[in-house]
């Protein structure tokens, strides 16, 4: 039952970002944003993600309850998706995408936060219960094309609407931890502060590494929808190849446990960085030819999957759970958010004047994320980077 409860928030989530990550570019496309406009509010929200998911995470580290805030969160999140029915030009764009980003997107990382701790507390396989949220990414890409395509471009903010709505009944399933003591003067409720996990150099090249490796999908992210229909290709199969890189996805979530026992979180983000090199450097050359783009799009099986199944192992065996809704937020702000949001507004200027050589740029920033995740292997030896202190009396250190 905790693993029901748990995927089934990352399935309303995901199906929001299923729909997103499809179809949002031509969406925004609708309302008359042109290509270095698109690249702008990917990059305006990525920048006020980081921001929020900081400082929000912050805050639920010291709180007694997050479900109260994560409710806040979705509503804001609701009322700016809905807002943006009636925004027809840059800027009420503009200021819909940053709340929708200051609201939206912390609530991946306080679910991640409570997935990770009660996966391991209850000894559960985190693929397994993941898994469900990359099913319904595929159900929202596909939902998307199918709406695009029989009904018209406006159904891609309903769906998202549909999907973030859904979320609300999930929050309130959500197997929250027990709420701690009360904090007194002299014993601070959490011992582990953000400058402490910072400080470890094993902990700052896991963020270089796996932000660089999920970074460089920002051309893909912004643009892929848009240059494959510009080949030719229609929205029916752009749903296929959407789908198709998630259920390579789901394919490794579903053996999470056994992989990860085999290959541990190091290798994994090797393989994922290997994969990026591989799949940005062939996209300019066959990115138009459909086979070729049936066999690339697998590959995001290893540069999204296990990147991401690395980050959350490397998580569970180097962060204490007292500490891990901080270092989910600044694995989804530092890691997640920061390079992303720099690498869209340099993918939508590079898509703009080069086309799909801007992949090429993607494939330097996963070389980067590779040296990171190489040097990592020498600093860490897999077991927790700090330890949670005990409470001190006052005065104490």
């Amino acid at each position: 039952m905790i693993a029901l409860r748990l995927a089934s928030y990352g399935a309303a989530y995901f199906f929001v970002a299923g729909v997103g990550m499809s179809y949002w570019s031509v969406w925004l496309q609708s309302h008359g944003a042109d290509a270095a406009q698109i690249g702008t509010l990917y990059m305006s929200r990525q920048i006020v993600t980081v921001a929020a998911t900081l400082a929000i995470g912050w805050l639920a580290h010291r709180m007694a309850r997050q479900r109260p805030l994560m409710l806040a969160l979705l509503a804001a999140a609701v009322a700016a998706l809905a807002a943006q029915e009636w925004a027809y030009s840059f800027w009420p764009l503009w200021l819909a995408t940053l709340v929708w980003g200051a609201t939206w997107h912390p609530l991946l990382s306080l679910g991640e936060g409570v997935a990770v701790n009660a996966t391991r507390q209850h000894g559960l396989d985190y693929g397994r219960v993941r898994v469900w949220g990359s099913v319904t990414f595929i159900a929202g890409a596909v939902a998307a094309g199918i709406a695009v395509a029989g009904i018209g471009v406006p159904w891609v903010l309903y769906l998202s609407l549909i999907g973030a709505l859904l979320l609300a009944p999930c929050i309130l399933w959500l197997p929250m931890p027990a709420r701690p003591d009360p904090p007194s003067a002299s014993a601070p409720p959490q011992a582990v502060a953000a400058r402490d996990l910072l400080r470890q150099p094993a902990f700052v090249l896991f963020l270089i590494a796996v932000g660089c490796t999920q970074a460089s999908h920002a051309v893909v992210y912004s643009f892929g929808t848009i240059a494959w229909r510009a080949a030719g290709i229609g929205d029916g199969m752009i749903s296929v190849l959407w789908a198709e890189g998630i259920l390579a996805e789901i394919a490794l979530f579903f053996f999470a446990a056994a992989v990860i026992a085999r290959l541990g979180a190091v290798r994994m983000m090797l393989l994922g960085a290997g994969a990026g090199i591989v799949r940005w450097t062939l996209m300019p050359v066959l990115g138009e030819s459909l086979p070729a783009l049936l066999v690339l799009q697998a590959l995001h099986g290893l540069t999204f999957g296990a990147t991401h199944l690395a980050a959350m192992t490397f998580l569970q065996r180097a962060v204490p759970a007292g500490a891990m809704t901080l270092a989910q937020s600044l694995y989804y702000g530092l890691a997640n958010g920061l390079p992303v949001a720099l690498i869209y507004q340099v993918s939508g200027v590079l898509y703009e004047r080069v086309g799909t050589q801007a992949y090429l740029a993607m494939t330097v920033l996963t070389v980067i994320g590779l040296v990171a995740t190489a040097v990592l292997a020498r600093r860490w030896q897999g077991g927790l980077l700090i330890q949670e202190a005990k409470p001190v009396a006052a005065g104490g250190r």
